[in-house]
């Protein structure tokens, strides 16, 4: 299936799953100014001056990517959450950590900037 939007991609998902990437999708745009949207490897994307921002649903988790591998801090804070190539995996059984997201966003936005 391919996308043209996030809200493509967030219309086949079921409503509570989709609440909580439209939460996402709110906080990266709040932390982020000037992020716009997009669509890459068919998930919802964020870019500046490339993108920096994938998030995707699955059957059990929320995937964020790419791993942050810039802030030492934020990567010892994510460990619970990271797989073993370093992208996250927030359960769908669990509250979503919009604060963390949203400085997860920061970092990538940083660490992609140039």
């Amino acid at each position: 299936m391919t996308f043209e939007s996030h809200e493509a991609y967030f219309a086949t998902l079921a409503p509570e799953v989709r609440e909580q990437l439209e939460r996402i999708q709110q906080t990266v745009e709040r932390r982020v100014p000037g992020a716009k949207r997009c669509i890459s490897y068919q998930m919802p994307a964020f870019r500046q001056r490339r993108v920096f921002f994938y998030f995707a649903a699955f059957k059990k988790h929320i995937g964020v990517y790419p791993p942050v591998t810039a802030d030492a801090a934020l990567m010892t804070e994510t460990a619970r959450y990271r797989g073993p190539k370093g992208n996250l995996s927030f359960p769908l059984n669990e509250e979503l950590p919009l604060e963390l997201i949203g400085r997860l966003a920061e970092a990538l936005a940083a660490q992609y900037a140039s």
